[in-house]
This record gives structure tokens, C-alpha cells and sequence, in this order.
């Protein structure tokens, strides 16, 4: 029996959503930049996009303004909320597409406190459910229905260090179950990780109008090696380095438009392929191949970390391949209507995910409604037609507003 095939299939479709053969005979750095090679990572649901506001701008968020879901985008960013306190629920009914039954559930929040509120505590627990997923036996038979799931959990902490500058650092525990029952020896992944993130927002003055310039970043999912057989092999977390910037622009009292962008790489190091071990024979030199395989397998998260920059087949070219984008605008009115939109990509050796997103959010008192959309630009993409939705509070104001009412 295929342990995971089913599975990881829906996984890895979302991820690369495209195909594409490589040629044994490549030769030059050139033409092995133009190789599909997608990063290859376990626990691959932790890259996805939780909430429908950084989703629908293009997938961005570190330096944006801050709200409930910035524990995914960039932790340190609470220490600059207006609020006291805020809690976020996001639900995305991913990759219908192709199968249903994938889910993802986020919850996030956090709280200030201390002097002048110049630190937060936040934390988020995220629920990526993959539905019924049967299994056969050789003959064809079903031996069992299971419920895969991954799932984190994780707790923050962020401070202001100046009037302008903030850092955060996140704790995070990971779970992945996509084992089958049959007895032998497969088991539910654990590893844990953290976050390292800092964030920048200056005040600049553009004719008579005080604007807002931000600038962000995080290092995320820094942490073990997930494996499903007790060690025996194991696979890289999507750490990811995420560098942001946006500019609020109040264009007068009650109109404002941010403009927005984030550049992510997978700080994680390329799987060797085979056209770099052919000899000038044409002959593929198995025993560095295997070599290769086993270097890769044994490399530590922390060296691959540092190897990820300068790992790639094709040299410098490939290199800027693993990088992928996102830019969004976001049009306010008076605080409480919201206009979204925005474009991400990929590229096309590298997983091939473009696509426009869209959304909108209204804000009533002390809660609000955020909802996004997909819309990709690539063939046979999984991602077409998403739908996120999120429903935000604002804790100091509902704390607020039931202690007024109790007084009364």
C-alpha cells in the first residue's frame, strides 16, 4: 500500500500545479535554471495564506497594518495595533476544485499590556483538515476510511523598542497525521519551530498629508525536521523569509489607499537532480547521485537554512526563480468599508502559482467581516476560485462595551 499517495497528491498539486519533464542531457547552467524544480518541504499547509485580508491583497502582510491574523504575516506588528486586544477567526474552503472536504480553520489574537501598552501577547492555532481520504488494499478493496489533518499551535511575543521600531519572536508546536493503520511502524509527524520578525513604520510628510511608510519582516518556521517513520526519513519545514513594505497614502479625512508588496523565499535547500550527475559520457554517476540524496536527507534545518541561498542547479538565475511576489492595494473609507485587491506570483519552474485576488470588509463596531477571493491566471490551476472569510474583534472595545452596559 502507498503510504500518503492520496494525500500528498492533493498537497503537492496545490504547491506545483503544473508538470513539466526535464531533459537528462542538460549541460549548462543557463538551461538548468529552466528546469522544474520546485522546493520541496513537509507540513506544506503552514504556507498557506490563513485570513481573507492578506489574501485577498496578492498573499501579503508583513508590513501592512496590523490586525488579528498578523501572528502568520509578522508577530511583531501587534506591538503597533490600535486596539488593546483582537481576535481573529478565518475559515478557507481550499482546493475545491479538485476534491472537497480541505479545510482550514485559523484562530489568532492578542493582547497588550504593560506601560504605555508597549507590549503583546498573541497566539494562533491552525486546523488543516484533508476530509475522508480511503484506503485500498492490492486487491482493490477498502480497508479503511482516516482523516488526515495537520495542525500548530503556537504563543508571541512582540515589543516596541522605539517609537518606530518593533520586534516579535513566536513558539510554535506542529502535528502532522497522515498515517494509515496497517502496522508498520508509520506515525504522526511533531516538530517545532519559531518566528523571528521585526517591523518599521515611519511618518512622512507628502505635500500637506502625513502618510504612513512601513517596512517588515519574518523569518518563520525556523525549527526540526518532520518525519513519518521514527526518523528513518525526514523532510524540511517551509521555513520562509518574508520581507514586506506599504504606503498609506490619506488621500483626504475620510479616504485612504495603502499600497502594499511582499518578496518570500523558501529557506530551504533544493533537491538534488539527477541531470547534474551525468558524466561526459552521458552516463548518470549513480554513486554521486546517491551521495547527493544522503547529503540532502542527513543536512540539519539550520544548514539548510544557510545552504538555501546558494544551492540551486542553475546557479544565480535559479536562485531568483525561488523567489515569489505579492502586491495588493487596500482602499479605505472611513474606517469601516474596504477594498481589496491584488496579484501574486510565482514562477513557472518554481510551482507556477499567479493569480488576482479580490476582497472587501466592513467594519460595525466592534467586530468585523473580511472576505476574499482567487481568481488564477495559470491553466488547470487548484487555486481558482477560492473563497476566504474572516470575522474579527476587537476585545478591548466588547470588554468596554459589556462593562458599560453593566454599570448601567
Amino acid at each position: 500500500m502507498k503510504k500518503f499517495l492520496n494525500i500528498f497528491f492533493v498537497l503537492l498539486f496545490q504547491v506545483t500545479l503544473s508538470f513539466a519533464q526535464t531533459s537528462t542531457e542538460t549541460t549548462t547552467t543557463t538551461d538548468m535554471a529552466k528546469q522544474y524544480n520546485p522546493i520541496q518541504t513537509g507540513t506544506i499547509s503552514l504556507a498557506v495564506a490563513p485570513d481573507a485580508r492578506g489574501g485577498s491583497m496578492g498573499d501579503i502582510g508583513a508590513a501592512t497594518e496590523p490586525d488579528e491574523a498578523s501572528q502568520y504575516w509578522n508577530p511583531a506588528k501587534y506591538a503597533f495595533a490600535f486596539s488593546r486586544g483582537g481576535l481573529s477567526i478565518n475559515y478557507t474552503p481550499w482546493l475545491r476544485k479538485i476534491v472537497s472536504g480541505i479545510n482550514l480553520g485559523y484562530v489568532s489574537g492578542y493582547w497588550k499590556f504593560g506601560y504605555e501598552d508597549l507590549q503583546a501577547v498573541s497566539a494562533s492555532l491552525r486546523y488543516f483538515s484533508l476530509g475522508e481520504v480511503e484506503a485500498y488494499n492490492s486487491e482493490g478493496n477498502l480497508v479503511q476510511v482516516i482523516n488526515p489533518y495537520e495542525l500548530a499551535f503556537d504563543v508571541g511575543y512582540s515589543r516596541k523598542l522605539s517609537e518606530n521600531f518593533s520586534m516579535g519572536v513566536v513558539l510554535r508546536y506542529i502535528r502532522s497525521d497522515m498515517t494509515y493503520d496497517d502496522g508498520d511502524g508509520s506515525e504522526p509527524a511533531n516538530a517545532f519551530a519559531g518566528d523571528i520578525a521585526a517591523y518599521y513604520t515611519a511618518y512622512p510628510m507628502v505635500g500637506t498629508n502625513e502618510c504612513q511608510w512601513a517596512w517588515g519582516l519574518n523569518i518563520s518556521n525556523i525549527g526540526s525536521k518532520v518525519s513519518y517513520d521514527g526518523g528513518a526519513t525526514q523532510q524540511f519545514l517551509p521555513t520562509n523569509l518574508r520581507i514586506g513594505t506599504s504606503f498609506t497614502l490619506p488621500i483626504d479625512d475620510y479616504n485612504l489607499l495603502s499600497l502594499n508588496f511582499d518578496a518570500n523565499k523558501l529557506l530551504v535547500p533544493s533537491f538534488p537532480q539527477t541531470y547534474q550527475f551525468y558524466n561526459e559520457d552521458g552516463q548518470l554517476d549513480n554513486q554521486a547521485w546517491e551521495d547527493a540524496k544522503q547529503e540532502y536527507y542527513d543536512m540539519s534545518s539550520i544548514k539548510g537554512i544557510f545552504k538555501s541561498f546558494n544551492d540551486a542547479p542553475g546557479g544565480f538565475t535559479e536562485e531568483l526563480h525561488e523567489i515569489n511576489w505579492g502586491a495588493g492595494l487596500e482602499y479605505t473609507y472611513d474606517r469601516r468599508f474596504f477594498l481589496r485587491a491584488g496579484y501574486h506570483y510565482e514562477n513557472e519552474y518554481k510551482g507556477d502559482r499567479k493569480y488576482f485576488t479580490f476582497g472587501a470588509g466592513v467594519t460595525l463596531n466592534v467586530f468585523h467581516i473580511d472576505a476574499g477571493y482567487v481568481l488564477s491566471t495559470a491553466q488547470q490551476s487548484a487555486l481558482d476560485q477560492t473563497l476566504r472569510f474572516s470575522l474579527g474583534f476587537d476585545l478591548e472595545g466588547l470588554r468596554d462595551y459589556f462593562g458599560g452596559r453593566r454599570r448601567r
